[in-house]
């Protein structure tokens, strides 16, 4: 039976003949959710489908990829998972004395090997976010990346609230709607009160030690957004405006982001904000 290494290499130049079938155009602004593996073997790798992507887009176009770093955050899951076998006197330390400080220049990205082959490309603009950061390339990165406040993961002021205003297409290459960033957004508005909950991430401070930033942000929750993926395929506005292709060896989704946010929104307010009346 082939294996995958007994399958030809995928080249850069099939990665933009895919990604122009699927429909990413010259100037668009797309932000990409992808997985390396789900498209088989590339030859060059992570940097190649990078190449790919600013190539399908063009000099005008911008691409942009989620570089979040969430071990930075002793609230998050995946640092409660690191220190779940720890006893509370270790938790603490590895906590106050090895946990490493974000630095948006050189902590890697969390997401995958192409967000962080876009993050170290020549050019590339990240925000500052400790937790929640993104990247870009594209002639207007340095603004879009600009201005990501601790208080906004991923609401209206951050790079993806960016994103919803300049009409964005969102790539998805071998992932289910689980990693759909912007249904994040919608977490933000579909109710006027949202639930706020208490973060907590770790920053190089000027004195050369770490520092604790504590603050507010709205209640982060994914766990049905393959349910809302699922309802906006299955919806009228979903079956017109979402396009489905081939790359490589994976499948992949072209979705417009602001009305998978409004959908999403709709989406909330019928099955979320009635938990919380």
């Amino acid at each position: 039976m082939p294996t995958a290494a007994d399958r030809p290499a995928v080249t850069q130049e099939q990665l933009v003949r895919g990604l122009r079938r699927l429909g990413v155009a010259s100037g668009q602004v797309l932000l990409v959710h992808a997985s390396l593996k789900s498209l088989g073997w590339v030859a060059g790798g992570a940097a190649a489908v990078v190449s790919a992507l600013h190539e399908a887009v063009g000099p005008d176009g911008h691409v942009v990829v989620p570089t979040g770093t969430e071990a930075n955050s002793k609230t998050s899951r995946v640092h409660r998972a690191r220190i779940a076998m720890m006893t509370r006197e270790e938790a603490e330390r590895y906590e106050q004395e090895e946990m490493p400080a974000f630095d948006s220049g050189t902590t890697p990205s969390g997401m995958g090997a192409i967000s962080e082959a876009l993050r170290t490309t020549a050019g590339a603009f990240r925000s500052g976010h400790p937790q929640s950061s993104f990247a870009a390339i594209g002639p207007r990165g340095a603004h879009l990346m600009a201005g990501h406040p601790l208080e906004s993961h991923l609401g209206p002021d951050s790079p993806l609230g960016k994103l919803f205003t300049e009409n964005a297409q969102v790539l998805m290459i071998g992932v289910g709607f689980e990693t759909f960033t912007g249904f994040h957004l919608a977490e933000y508005t579909y109710t006027q009160h949202p639930p706020m909950r208490k973060y907590a991430c770790v920053l190089p401070a000027a004195d050369g030690k770490r520092s604790w930033e504590y603050y507010e942000d709205v209640v982060l929750d994914d766990q049905e957004f393959e349910v809302i993926g699922k309802s906006l395929e299955e919806s009228p506005a979903g079956m017109a405006r979402i396009k489905h292709g081939g790359i490589g060896q994976a499948r992949c989704r072209l979705v417009p982001l602001r009305p998978a946010v409004k959908f999403a929104e709709e989406w909330l307010i019928m099955h979320r904000r009635a938990t919380l009346c």
